[in-house]
């Protein structure tokens, strides 16, 4: 077979070996291996299949298009809609829904396959609209089938569904929305909008015509149901226009939709705003009213939220006024029924909020008209609902409306000594104070509590948005709102005082203020406020709180307290932190799951705290800190673990983490450890649920593992026992999402293995080179870090068994796509660094074709950056003459192209330190001692090249590098979950230098052309000056100077008398005058 490399200036063709040729289709390889049900049966099955491997690589090393078409094999049958059909299906969602993890994945598995059969979405869809299935199946369907269409819809996609499907599937879909019930209608309203985002409204041009007189059709027929689920379809369709940047393309869709569209909303707006009157007293009718109208409020949201359309604007009175009508008039019928009532009313009064809000913040010239009349219906309404704990979605956004004005010029409103008291008594203090729903939150879903409390994502309660009103208050009254909310903690500590029991929630909402209103200093950690002392505030009010012998005694407060000292940890002085470092670690083994996660918090945030001592920055903690609770430290933290509901909590995890990543580990912390750790690990193997716990678990692990073995190697037998049994039940059982960590600690276990390496890492090694593994691209980094490891301390046995050959084909599959091509030369330059070239010979030919070959069909900057790299390795490893003749094998005087045209260009953009001191010593010993280089016809390359050289050793990273997109890779389907490759950082393998004999690439390279100069007087001064820029010209100045530093005068003077003849003879370049 022939591969020709078209390179500018080369057509001769590159002959590649004829083993490599095209599969035979017959070839099959099975894209499913068996689940085996050990690690034995996983290395049996794996080694069955060696001998075909082998054979599989050999012959499709530069064939990796061949390699995916056998890897998806095409569907050629059709799914019918049949009984069969809708039997399969049912059975797979309602699988899907099993507590247990074999028929779950089973049945993933089965819909995944099935997803890639034609007229799957068609199929799904018409499960959905059979109304002889249970409705939680139906919805399941609906949900997968909206995820279907995200990842099939586009034509770009790696399976997209074919267009005759998706004619059929844009025909059925409106309707079966209309009568879909509710929680099936909201997954086809987003699988709409899928379909929207992409075909509305150029491919779909009917479908905006049809909702609009299927409209008219609902209002004029009273069928309020209809109306609902068209005016829910709109919305989906506006939607997209909220989350997307302003461009033409979208500005034109816009003018589509208003064009087609403003005018009706308007009048069924008007419609359904008379029919509410009509129906004042029908509860029933009002509910479907008030949702429509709700909805209607939602895409008039939609379509003014890019910019202010004309017809909005001509219109606005007649908006304003409706919206002005909702946050005014009562609906007893709704209102007085119950929570449900009012809570739908409440829905659609928020919308209006947001609506007016949007109008203050992107158009207040227009809406100032209407501002006070505004202010003053909100006002009167968050008075009211303020002191009702139910109304919580109307009193968030009607306080975020209020604190948008008051940031605004029209802050005056608030001026009023008498408006702030109010703001803050009435207002404030109502929100902030507990309800018996946080306390319910708190008891109930405590990861729900604490992502709302502690981790920031409250802002859309009442609690946080109070306070953000204060702070907007608070930009231009800064001093009359610290006065009042300071009397008003005052007050809360005081009636706490008079009855602790009864009075807790009153010191809750103190300590809640102080902390919700401090200031964060931009960059740190650090926090500061003006509403307390914040030393006096903690020993007088939280101490207490840190020090009660009940760590299960009111736990709300005990967590505000810990939550206070969380936050104000960098302002706590080291000597009271640590007297009460003991208290935190008590509060560990409480059984209230926000306070011991709230204590893990503290710990692991106080061990973060660093000191500026003007110099650097220093950890204020230290393992001498730590040490002395140690023990019942990880004790309390394991033991948590173990507590209900606890047993996948993140914040332990994460404290875990931390504190063994600082304190001082023997071998008799590390025992315990490492088994606790282990059983964490396989109880969570069972069901993985939570990826931040998993993450923290791993890089404990990680952690564990470098900082216990590598002080104390006689630990690595004892950690293996522990370990290995649970990295192959990961690997026996499939738990995918581990698959990653799993190789990244299983290598960072063979780096710490001497040479030779045991047989059961060999057994992994064989394993490693399975084709399966290799297909997710989430496995791909782990993987390359793990064959790294295997390169570098078993380099003796790649060559052995055909080894060396699978390796091989492994890294030409990753070379040959965008996402992957720099984890192929992972696994190539440890080769070429390990290997001697006696051993790699005969496969060079071979390489350096589907380098050039790829470089020739799809060449990308990182590609070209990677390959410099490598060719730079192989230079300063196996010489400059073996580098030339073997690429020049592949073709004649091939090499003087590549160096030319990819070599010279790149170098400037190399980046990274090893990275640039092997690419500098590598050019610099090409530029100095290769002959066809120091040849007078290749004068050209050679200045370009030491101009390159320059550049690299000259200029920051920062000046002489551009930033580049990250090429997408559309090779690989993306359907469905995908586990992600996240790097455990403890596990990463250290960098290693191929050049550590040479201290700086400066100084080398700089004695290297020295030595040149003196060979070749006066040859090189008019290259220097018609090739290099005059910029590194000064810049060569400045390196010798640089040298003069490093050697002092007398050694400079040595090294460069050569180069002072080479140089000072040019009139353009004043070497003499200053250097001498």
């Amino acid at each position: 077979m022939i591969q020709i490399l078209s390179v500018v200036g080369l057509t001769k063709p590159i002959f590649l070996h004829p083993s490599l040729a095209p599969l035979p289709s017959s070839f099959q390889i099975r894209t499913h291996a068996p689940s085996p049900t050990s690690f034995s049966l996983l290395l049996i099955h794996s080694l069955q299949r060696f001998k075909s491997i082998v054979s599989f690589y050999a012959v499709c090393f530069n064939h990796i298009l061949l390699i995916a078409r056998h890897l998806n094999p095409v569907k050629t049958l059709e799914m019918e809609w049949n009984q069969q059909t809708l039997q399969f299906l049912s059975q797979s969602f309602l699988d899907t829904l099993s507590p247990h993890p074999e028929p779950r994945r089973r049945a993933e598995k089965n819909l995944s396959d099935a997803a890639d059969t034609p007229n799957y979405g068609l199929a799904v869809l018409r499960l959905v609209a059979e109304p002889s299935v249970d409705e939680q199946i139906r919805q399941c369907a609906a949900v997968n089938f909206k995820n279907h269409l995200k990842t099939r819809w586009v034509p770009s996609s790696a399976n997209p569904i074919p267009d005759g499907e998706k004619e059929q599937i844009k025909t059925l879909i409106v309707p079966l929305m209309l009568s879909a019930t509710s929680r099936i209608q909201a997954q086809l309203s987003e699988a709409l909008a899928v379909i929207g985002n992409h075909d509305f409204p150029k491919l779909w041009p009917a479908l905006l015509p049809e909702l609009r007189s299927s409209l008219e059709t609902a209002i004029n027929a009273n069928d309020f149901a209809s109306l609902n689920g068209i005016l829910a379809t709109v919305n989906s369709l506006f939607k997209k226009f909220r989350y997307q940047f302003k461009s033409d393309p979208i500005l034109l869709d816009l003018k589509y939709c208003l064009d087609n569209f403003a005018a009706p909303l308007l009048s069924t707006v008007e419609s359904i705003s008379g029919k509410i009157n009509e129906a004042a007293g029908s509860a029933a009718t009002l509910r479907q009213l008030i949702e429509a109208q709700r909805l209607c409020f939602r895409i008039f949201y939609s379509l003014n939220f890019l910019d202010l359309p004309e017809f909005f604007e001509d219109t606005a009175d007649k908006w304003m006024n409706e919206f002005k009508n909702y946050l005014t008039v009562r609906y007893p019928a709704l209102e007085d029924a119950g929570a449900e009532g009012v809570s739908l009313v409440d829905e659609l009064r928020a919308a209006v909020c947001e609506n007016i809000s949007h109008y203050m913040e992107k158009e207040e010239e227009l809406f100032q008209k209407y501002l006070k009349g505004f202010v003053e219906a909100v006002w009167s309404l968050l008075v009211i609902a303020s002191a009702s704990p139910s109304r919580e979605r109307l009193t968030v956004t009607a306080i975020k409306f209020l604190t948008i004005v008051s940031t605004s010029v029209h802050h005056a409103l608030f001026a009023g000594d008498e408006i702030l008291q109010q703001i803050t008594q009435s207002i404030v203090i109502p929100n902030v104070m507990l309800r018996d729903e946080d306390e319910e939150l708190f008891e109930m879903n405590y990861v729900e509590f604490i992502r709302r409390d502690m981790e920031g994502s409250d802002l859309d309660t009442r609690r946080r948005i109070a306070c953000e009103l204060l702070k907007g208050i608070a930009g231009n009254y800064k001093e009359k709102i610290t006065e009042r909310v300071s009397t008003q903690i005052h007050n809360c500590l005081a009636l706490f005082a008079e009855n602790p029991s009864a009075n807790w929630k009153y010191k809750d909402c103190a300590i809640y203020l102080v902390v919700s209103l401090a200031t964060k200093k931009a960059g740190g950690a650090s926090i500061s406020t003006d509403l307390v002392d914040v030393e006096s505030f903690f020993r007088s009010v939280i101490v207490p709180e840190l020090q009660g012998q009940d760590v299960n005694a009111f736990p709300m407060l005990k967590a505000g307290a810990l939550k206070f000292f969380t936050m104000f940890r960098v302002l706590i002085p080291k000597a009271v932190a640590m007297a009460l470092l003991g208290d935190v670690v008590r509060f560990l083994s409480s059984d209230v799951n926000v306070v011991h996660s709230y204590a893990a918090s503290c710990i692991e945030k106080l061990l973060l705290v660093k000191d500026n001592n003007g110099v650097q920055s220093q950890a204020r903690y230290t393992s001498v800190d730590i040490n002395p609770v140690l023990p019942v430290l990880m004790t309390n933290l394991f033991g948590a673990l173990e507590k209900p509901e606890s047993e996948e909590n993140q914040y332990m995890m994460r404290c875990i983490m931390r504190v063994l990543q600082i304190a001082d580990i023997s071998p008799e912390v590390a025992s315990p450890c490492i088994t606790g750790l282990t059983t964490v690990l396989n109880r969570v193997c069972e069901n993985p649920k939570n990826p931040v716990f998993n993450h923290c678990l791993f890089e404990a692990v990680a952690t564990l593992v470098r900082r216990a073995c590598e002080r104390n190697p006689s630990l690595v037998p004892a950690f293996e026992t522990c370990l290995l049994p649970s990295l192959q039940m990961i690997l026996a059982k499939e738990v995918t999402e581990f698959f990653p960590y799993a190789f990244q600690l299983l290598a960072q276990l063979v780096d710490l293995n001497r040479p030779p390496v045991p047989p059961h890492y060999m057994q992994i090694f064989d394993i490693l080179l399975t084709p399966d593994l290799w297909k997710k691209s989430a496995n791909v980094p782990a993987l390359v870090r793990l064959l790294q490891s295997f390169l570098q301390q078993a380099p003796n046995e790649l060559n052995r068994e055909g080894r060396l050959r699978l390796v091989l084909g492994i890294f030409n599959k990753l070379v040959s796509s965008p996402s992957t091509e720099e984890q192929g030369f992972h696994i190539l330059n440890p080769i070429i660094e390990n290997l001697g070239y006696d051993v790699m010979a005969e496969y060079m030919n071979h390489i350096w074709a589907s380098l050039f070959t790829r470089l020739q069909n799809n060449k990308t900057a990182r590609l070209v950056r990677c390959l410099i790299i490598f060719m730079s390795l192989f230079l300063v490893k196996h010489g400059i003459q073996t580098l030339v003749d073997s690429i020049n094998s592949v073709q004649t005087n091939l090499f003087h192209a590549i160096l030319g045209q990819f070599w010279i260009p790149t170098l400037k953009t190399i980046t990274g330190h090893t990275e640039v001191k092997l690419s500098a010593v590598a050019s610099t010993k090409l530029l100095c001692e290769s002959a066809s280089l120091l040849d007078p016809a290749a004068e050209e390359l050679w200045g370009k090249l030491l101009d390159g050289i320059v550049t690299l050793l000259s200029l920051p990273e920062e000046e002489r590098v551009e930033d580049e997109p990250e090429v997408p890779d559309f090779g690989e389907a993306t359907g469905g979950y995908q586990a992600t490759f996240v790097r455990l950082h403890n596990a990463g393998k250290k960098e290693e230098d191929p050049l550590k004999e040479i201290q700086d690439p400066k100084h080398f390279s700089v004695a290297l052309l020295a030595n040149l100069s003196s060979q070749f007087r006066g040859r090189f001064p008019p290259v220097i000056t018609r090739y290099l820029s005059p910029a590194n010209q000064a810049a060569l100045v400045q390196l010798c100077r640089y040298v003069q530093v490093k050697k002092g005068r007398e050694g400079y003077y040595k090294l460069w008398s050569g180069v002072k003849w080479s140089l000072g003879h040019t009139d353009s370049f004043e070497v003499k005058s200053t250097f001498w």
